[in-house]
């Protein structure tokens, strides 16, 4: 299983310009010749790209210094230095780059890319001195050096649908009955500890990324359970799924919990458009208790600073028995197809 690393400090150096060079041309009957010293060549640039070929930081743990090649110098002849070689970074979609706490560049778009750090200017030689006074100069410039950077670096995954629920609600398993992913299914909480990411559709024509945030338990916005780690992948989402713990304690409590955390950790997260389910009615009982909550719709949720939120819709299902999935499904899709690509 590979690490889910969603924050590193990345160190660059970028490539120094080479000197130029003093020389002159030596040919039969030139007196002196003239200055034929080449330039320097650049120093190799260092780049961010965005790709969906990666989803973590984890293969930048162990490579997370980066230098780039210098420029040759200048040679007679008037023969420039090679250019340094320039270093590409693949980096996930949903990276944001911050430079001294400051955000410089968010990259949410395949293949987007971004100068890191750029390569020193290479020298001149002495051809670019000559002149009418002096037109055997033995001046040359040296190149200049290339930049230093260190960028840390937050994933935010960029999801159509986020998954939200506790722990043990049935998340992972949702997520395993309908998408490509293979996360990690046990009866106890907190099984997932980090998000996973999958793909499904309803009609075989459209696909959604879904993605599963670890359990939120009361007082994560504050750093309880897996804390505020998780949270930031629920802002990238167009759109969010609440499964409720169908064996759990009310579903009102359930439904007001995780509200009130979203809405301390970011309070814009409550303009999302959500969708609601209650999960386990293969449960006889479950079933029985999420058909009356259903009856008592539509519900007011008053949480902390006024805010409000209107229950008027649950879709109860079973990830077992299928009772109630295709309902879940069909909707979700619906959702999420409105919200497409809004991020």
């Amino acid at each position: 299983m590979s690490l889910f690393l969603d924050e590193i400090t990345l160190y660059l150096q970028a490539g120094n310009g080479g000197n130029g060079c003093v020389s002159f041309r030596r040919e039969k009957y030139v007196p002196k010749g003239g200055p034929d010293g080449g330039d320097g060549g650049d120093g190799g640039n260092i780049y961010f790209i965005a790709s969906k070929n990666v989803s973590t930081f984890s293969h930048l743990k162990y490579n997370y210094r980066f230098k780039a090649p210098n420029g040759d110098n200048g040679r007679g002849k008037n023969q420039t230095g090679k250019k340094g070689k320039d270093i590409f970074i693949k980096l996930p979609l949903g990276t944001v780059v911050f430079e001294n706490n400051e955000i410089v560049i968010d990259l949410k778009e395949e293949e987007q890319v971004f100068l890191a750090a750029k390569g020193g200017k290479g020298g001149k030689g002495n051809q670019h001195f000559a002149t009418a006074v002096n037109q055997t100069p033995r001046k040359a410039t040296n190149g200049t050096k290339g930049e230093e950077k260190q960028y840390f670096l937050s994933l935010k995954i960029i999801a159509d649908i986020g998954l939200v629920g506790f722990p043990n609600a049935g998340k992972s398993t949702f997520l395993k009955e309908t998408t490509n992913a293979h996360p990690k299914v046990a009866p106890y909480p907190f099984t997932t500890i980090y998000p996973n990411l999958g793909t499904f559709s309803y009609d075989g024509l459209k696909y959604y990324i879904i993605a599963d945030i670890p359990g939120i338990i009361e007082g994560a916005s504050s750093g309880k359970g897996l804390g505020i780690r998780f949270l930031k992948h629920i802002e990238r989402t167009s759109c969010l799924f609440f499964i409720i713990d169908g064996e759990g304690l009310s579903y009102l409590d359930q439904l007001k919990t995780l509200f009130s955390e979203l809405a301390k950790f970011e309070s814009n997260l409550l303009n999302k458009p959500f969708l609601i389910s209650i999960s386990k009615i293969d449960n006889p009982l479950v079933k029985e208790k999420a058909l009356e909550f259903k009856d008592k719709l539509p519900i007011e949720l008053d949480l902390e600073n006024e805010k409000k939120v209107t229950i008027d819709r649950v879709f109860p299902f079973s990830s077992f028995s299928k009772e109630g999935f295709d309902e879940v499904l069909r909707n979700l899709s619906i959702l999420a197809d409105k919200k497409k690509m809004s991020y």
